[in-house]
């Protein structure tokens, strides 16, 4: 097992990494940002080092500096957390160079999974129903001749994309070429690589994704589905599981394409297989996430399993300790995510002072984050300032839970989006199980239609 690991990440992920550490009796390095120096990752690590400015490429994107640090400190891992590093395939290559162990996938999966128009093909050869669409398209014309084989609405999505980058949707040949131009431009500038494919827009659907643990002796789990069907240009908002959705025959395929997805690449460690699911219930992969979820504690919660320790483990050559037959969800778990945002001002983001904090209480209740009393929110980074999970027997207790809890969390000193968590909650759709992707189209539509009545 490690001794020390190097946490290359920010904010609450940084702060979950740091505890997970802690009960393993590992020690912790922090990295952070000039903005960040009174973070409280910075000060629950045993050793705290600054790699930069406030802008994420002068500090948490600095590899030679984060992997200086790596090496002078004697940390033996790095654990990336999620976004920023976790699915560079460069830096993964320079840490095994340096035979500092990377906590995730190796260099060459991050690569093949990464390019998403690659992945397509392997999980087609693998037997895995992929979304209808076409490889990459190397100039406008030929993606326009497939976009009219295909069918509109379609979507073009960025052969690296990720965040909800890259990807556009489009009505009618009308809108695609100007589509197809800044899907690739925006593709670019994000992630280096403009390449672009298409696939059928399916409508409506769900998303849902499966989590999986791999070890290097080749045992794979899947320790069940996520519904993240509550999203806003493709940010989700809220995830829960299982699924109210699928039915044990579907949740049975889908965790055996999951495993299949994973075999057959030879992943190792934590990984996310997603689908689309239609009105039909036909499941379609959609990516895989070479790296922890932001919502991975929603499967914490139902399964009881701590998938940061895990990480850890089979990092260090540890076996998976379960067989599937082992593996079951408890009750369920629901997770709002909450933003330092303004919802009535078209989602503004918000920074300043937290002058008031209280984090709700009782069993079963989880606020993972990074505030405490009188932290400054800097305005350099992502929005997401915590994430509210509970979890209870059963989904009508644990909405009941989640908007009580939510009623409890009081964040004073910055805007945020509890009261729209609320909402959400509330809404017919949300309630009978029934929402899709659109959900939150229609919902602020609906919304939008009352205050102009």
């Amino acid at each position: 097992m490690f001794s020390k690991i190097l946490i290359a990440n920010r904010g609450e992920i940084a702060v979950r990494i740091i505890r997970a550490c802690r009960e393993m009796g590992i020690e912790t390095v922090a990295i952070y940002s000039e903005a960040d120096k009174n973070s409280m990752h910075v000060q629950l690590a045993d050793e705290s080092y600054c790699v930069g400015g406030a802008f994420v490429g002068d500090s948490y994107l600095n590899m030679a500096a984060i992997l200086t640090i790596a090496i002078e400190s004697g940390a033996q891992a790095i654990h990336p957390g999620y976004g920023l590093l976790s699915e560079n395939a460069k830096f993964v290559s320079l840490c095994e160079q340096c035979n500092i162990e990377f906590i995730g996938p190796s260099s060459e999966m991050i690569s093949l999974l990464g390019d998403k128009d690659m992945a397509r093909k392997t999980m087609r050869e693998a037997g895995v129903p992929v979304t209808p669409g076409c490889d990459v398209v190397e100039d406008i014309e030929t993606a326009k001749k497939e976009a009219e084989r295909i069918g509109f609405p379609l979507l073009i999505k960025a052969r690296s994309g990720g965040g909800g980058r890259g990807i556009r949707r489009v009505n009618s040949i009308d809108e695609f070429e100007n589509a197809f131009n800044s899907a690739s431009s925006e593709a670019q500038s994000a992630f280096g690589d403009g390449a672009c494919y298409l696939e059928k827009f399916l409508h409506p659907v769900k998303h849902i994704e499966m989590q999986i643990l791999c070890d290097k002796f080749g045992r794979v789990l899947c320790l069940g589905e996520r519904e993240c069907s509550v999203q806003r240009k493709n940010q989700k908002l809220i995830e829960e599981s299982p699924s109210p959705a699928i039915t044990e025959e579907i949740r049975q395929g889908m965790m055996d394409a999951a495993v299949k997805a994973a075999r057959a690449v030879n992943y190792v460690n934590a990984g996310t297989i997603e689908f689309l699911l239609d009105k039909d219930n036909n499941y379609y992969f959609m990516e895989m996430n070479t790296r922890l979820q932001v919502e991975h504690g929603v499967t914490e919660m139902v399964t009881g399993m701590d998938i940061v320790q895990w990480q850890i483990r089979i990092a260090a050559g540890a076996e998976l300790n379960r067989t599937q037959d082992e593996v079951f969800l408890h009750g369920h778990a629901i997770e709002c995510r909450i933003n330092a945002e303004n919802p009535d001002l078209d989602f503004r983001p918000s920074c300043g002072t937290i002058t008031r904090l209280h984090i709700p209480g009782g069993s079963f209740v989880r606020f993972d984050t990074a505030l405490y009393q009188d932290y400054s929110i800097p305005p350099f980074y992502d929005s997401m300032i915590g994430k509210l999970i509970v979890q209870a027997r059963t989904r009508e207790h644990a909405i009941r839970k989640m908007k009580m809890a939510l009623s409890e969390l009081n964040i004073h000193g910055v805007d945020h989006n509890r009261d729209l968590q609320i909402e959400i909650l509330s809404s017919p759709e949300f309630v009978n199980g029934t929402y899709t992707t659109d959900f939150m189209v229609d919902f602020e539509n609906r919304k939008k239609n009352q205050m102009e009545s």
